[in-house]
């Protein structure tokens, strides 16, 4: 996996799964841009990846607005000349159940996420399809947004809905040369302390100083932010040319590929199907078997 020569962009890259991912591309020689809005963290992970023999930039900024989106870019370019790579990994919570959601939760959270990452992989479109030498952009979704997750109304539409452009801009860049995925990694991370399934089990770990049991890493995966930062450098490398549209899941000891949404099952009726109809063949005929949501309670082995 090298990445000399190439130059990435990881937004939310302070601390966390984002910093992973810049240190990791760093390390496979990428030139890399850290961006965060706390330009300690940024200066921080700036200073590491050039202490090891990096080269990386900072940008002080919040993701979400097209200015923020263009420095980035303009970043890039101006200290490494150009652009190869962009991994849209900022984000924020603002957790409470729906009645209990405000306005401002809701559009905080799906401004970051979602809008940001609709205006840096537009910006770094525009830059890589202006080099002319194809690119990658890689955006970060969550279980949340697969399976949704109770209290993350605004996480898991943001979430669902960075999928859905991954596969709308794998369409649209192809001819580019520009691959577009969307990973789903799971790590133990401030943003996994929300999950009431993983909370007790991140925050057991932390106290004893004991690594996660392997059954975590290997049913759940849940690992470690770096455990997450290789699906990240193979998604930027030239021997992931072909691979786009896709959602792949990270973690723990654990990789994956998600389905797409699909019709599961079909029923016909001539002329149409009236409510009663429906009523009458639900539970026997298409909803036969429902589908699952939300993020399953881990299960350890039995003892």
């Amino acid at each position: 996996m090298d990445l000399n020569e190439k130059v990435a962009i990881v937004t939310g890259s302070g601390r966390g799964l984002g910093r992973a991912y810049a240190e990791a591309l760093a390390e496979a020689g990428a030139a890399v841009v850290v961006n965060d809005v706390d330009r300690a963290a940024v200066d921080e992970v700036v200073g590491a990846i050039t202490a090891a023999g990096g080269s990386a930039t900072g940008v002080v900024a919040a993701v979400g607005s097209t200015p923020a989106a263009q420095e980035l870019v303009e970043a890039a370019v101006k200290q490494f000349g150009r652009l190869d790579a962009l991994v849209t990994n900022a984000g924020i919570l603002r957790d409470r159940v729906l009645w209990k959601m405000t306005d401002e939760d809701f559009d905080a959270v799906v401004n970051v996420h979602l809008r940001g990452t609709f205006t840096c992989a537009r910006a770094a479109a525009v830059q890589m399809r202006a080099q002319g030498s194809g690119g990658r952009i890689i955006l970060v979704s969550s279980p949340a947004g697969q399976r949704g997750n109770f209290g993350q109304t605004n996480y898991a539409a943001a979430k669902a809905g960075i999928a859905a452009m991954a596969r709308t801009w794998a369409l649209e860049l192809a001819r580019s040369g520009i691959t577009v995925n969307a990973v789903v990694p799971v790590a133990a991370t401030e943003m996994t302390r929300t999950i009431p399934a993983f909370a007790p089990l991140i925050e057991q770990a932390e106290r004893t100083g004991a690594p996660l049991p392997r059954w975590l890493r290997a049913q759940e995966g849940l690992g470690t932010p770096r455990d997450a930062a290789s699906l990240i450098v193979y998604l930027a490398s030239d021997a992931a040319a072909q691979v786009t549209g896709q959602a792949i899941g990270i973690g723990g000891d654990r990789l994956a590929l998600w389905a797409h949404p699909s019709e599961k099952a079909v029923a016909f009726a001539d002329g149409g199907w009236s409510a009663q109809a429906i009523a009458e063949t639900w539970h026997t005929g298409v909803g036969a078997r429902p589908e699952s949501y939300g993020i399953p309670a881990p299960q350890p082995p039995e003892a």
